[in-house]
């Protein structure tokens, strides 16, 4: 008996086409973006070591933070750190409507600093 149900049980499938996302990543754009900037360089060798040294940095960096983690108590204690650091940062940026006017505020004045333009993106 149970089979024969089992044998009439029928599924409806429908297919829907790929959705797009809601941004894409152009990589000939970023590409070709990259390697203006790379030409118009004029001292590749400090780029270079530059970037060199951000992984050596990153690498002793990642030794620092397994050796302190290896040592009882101080993971929990950071978790705790962290916590603490995050609601104090939620009650202090994002909970009202003035602190993050000056949020945004303090993010498009760095994004300035950064890029050296004025204009808005």
């Amino acid at each position: 008996m149970l089979q024969g149900v089992a044998a009439r049980r029928s599924v409806l499938a429908r297919a829907e086409g790929v959705k797009k996302p809601a941004y894409e990543f152009d990589t000939d754009n970023l590409v070709s973006d990259l390697k203006e900037k790379w030409d118009a360089l004029e001292d590749k060798p400090t780029v270079i070591t530059y970037g060199a040294g951000a992984l050596v940095v990153l690498w002793v960096a990642s030794g620092v933070v397994s050796v302190v983690n290896s040592i009882p108590l101080v993971p929990k204690a950071m978790e705790l750190v962290g916590l603490v650091y995050s609601a104090w940062f939620v009650y202090r940026y994002l909970l009202f409507k003035s602190s993050r006017e000056e949020l945004l505020a303090d993010i498009e004045s760095l994004k300035e600093k950064i890029s050296g333009d004025s204009g808005t993106y």
